[in-house]
């Protein structure tokens, strides 16, 4: 893990830290991004402008991780299962790369709606 970043979406805030991923210094070379939050079950995604491939894609993913979604050229945050999750998992719509985690208790999340302004930065 390496760079720290911030992630806040109304009037939540966290820290999340980068892995060592290609993806992950293209993410946080290109900061600060902003969107708005689209809700998939427990996961919020944003479109960023990166266009990037799939680096070591995972199917199954961890609470707090970060990744990115090439399909949909999206940056994401998972803090519980979402519509595909089968018992136990936590599964995006297609694979992604993980870049990332939220460091701390990622369900905070929850408490974000859909349509809020998110801002991440370095």
């Amino acid at each position: 893990m390496g760079k720290k970043i911030r992630i806040k979406a109304g009037e939540i805030e966290a820290e999340a830290e980068l892995n060592d991923t290609r993806t992950a210094q293209a993410i946080g070379e290109a900061l600060p991004m902003k969107g708005h939050v689209n809700l998939w079950g427990d996961e919020i995604y944003f479109s960023i402008p990166l266009s990037l491939k799939l680096e070591a894609g995972q199917e199954v993913v961890s609470i707090g991780d970060l990744g990115y979604w090439p399909d949909g050229n999206a940056f994401c945050i998972f803090f519980g299962p979402t519509p595909v999750s089968q018992r136990g998992e936590i599964r995006p719509a297609s694979q992604i790369t993980v870049f990332g985690k939220v460091i701390g208790d990622a369900t905070i999340f929850k408490k974000v709606a859909s349509g809020t302004k998110i801002v991440v930065t370095s």
